[in-house]
């Protein structure tokens, strides 16, 4: 198994080292002059082009791609253009706000869209199931910045519930600023784990051994949590570690949408500001998380289906 960890995370390198470098590539063809922005519209020309050299960015593409994967191999993410301070802090500054928001919204979709699944599956093309599938549909479908607006209009704006945007400096203020972009992260997460999960259960719902079980008197809760959903649970946790992962990068939109001081928000700052090692910093530290959620996926099956972890061992061995 440790063999098998070591090989998914040297086949992960090359992925890493291919995305910053198309990230850098984009960085150093996009328009705008980091020294002039950090500068402002009223500096020299010559005061530019000095800090220019002192940031090295006169120097060719590949020189400073490479410069840029040197420091990267000793751990150092390099310093950022806009505030002068390493990057490393500015992420992990934020990089907790990022997975609060990620986890919250995981458990969400998870706790609504588990039983929404299974209940489809156990009463499928009953008017239940029917309206469950259309309102899944209609949440996967739904655009996030649409559904954020939606929420601030009614909950913030209407009823003043939750605030609309920030971050509460208490343990009070905190969770209920943690609402809004929960529920904007977690409703189309829920309506794609509930249809993965009745499509997953209806696949095992069929089979001998839970006809034989319910024949044998087995009281139906028993049939479905410890019969049905462990070997129904693959797919259901495929998805889920995809979406977690996802959650972890991909929460740029609603992050800026609620103001949510996370990595997500930071990003999108530094792009305005033409920031590079900002970017790829946050790059790497977001693949690097999502490919150990990928990972722990993994490990996970070889947990759930002891067949999986002989393949995984096999594997390793060829």
């Amino acid at each position: 198994m440790w063999r098998y960890i070591l090989k998914r995370t040297l086949m992960a390198i090359p992925v890493l080292l291919g995305a910053t470098f198309l990230v850098f590539a984009i960085m150093y063809v996009a328009p705008g002059d980091a020294a002039r922005i950090m500068l402002g519209n009223d500096a020299s020309e010559k005061a530019v082009e000095a800090l220019r050299e002192q940031m090295g960015l006169n120097d060719p593409f590949l020189v400073q791609y490479a410069h840029f994967v040197m420091n990267l191999l000793k751990g150092d993410l390099g310093v950022s253009y806009r505030n002068a301070q390493p990057v490393a802090s500015l992420i992990f500054g934020r990089l907790s706000n990022t997975i609060f928001l990620a986890v919250s919204g995981i458990l969400f979709s998870i706790v609504i869209g588990i039983p929404v699944g299974i209940i489809s599956a156990v009463r499928q093309y009953s008017l239940l199931d029917n309206i469950t599938m259309f309102i899944t549909l209609t949440l996967t479908a739904v655009p996030t910045f649409w559904l954020a607006l939606i929420l601030v209009i009614v909950f913030s704006v209407n009823f003043r519930i939750f605030p609309p945007s920030g971050m509460g400096h208490n343990f009070h203020d905190f969770v209920v600023s943690m609402v809004l972009p929960t529920l904007t992260l977690g409703f189309g997460y829920a309506a794609l784990i509930a249809r993965t999960t009745r499509a997953s259960v209806l696949d095992v719902v069929r089979q001998d051994y839970i006809n034989t079980a319910r024949a044998k008197g087995v009281d139906e809760s028993t049939v479905i949590w410890s019969h049905m959903m462990k070997n129904a649970l693959i797919p259901i946790v495929t998805v889920i570690g995809l979406n977690f992962g996802v959650l972890l990068g991909g929460s740029v939109l609603t992050e800026s949408i609620f103001s949510w001081p996370g990595v997500g928000r930071f990003v999108v700052e530094s792009i305005s500001y033409k920031d590079t090692p900002a970017i790829l910093g946050s790059i790497v530290v977001l693949a690097v998380l999502f490919t150990l959620v990928n990972l722990l996926v993994d490990l996970l099956y070889a947990f759930l289906d002891p067949r999986i972890k002989s393949q995984y061992t096999s594997s390793v061995g060829r």
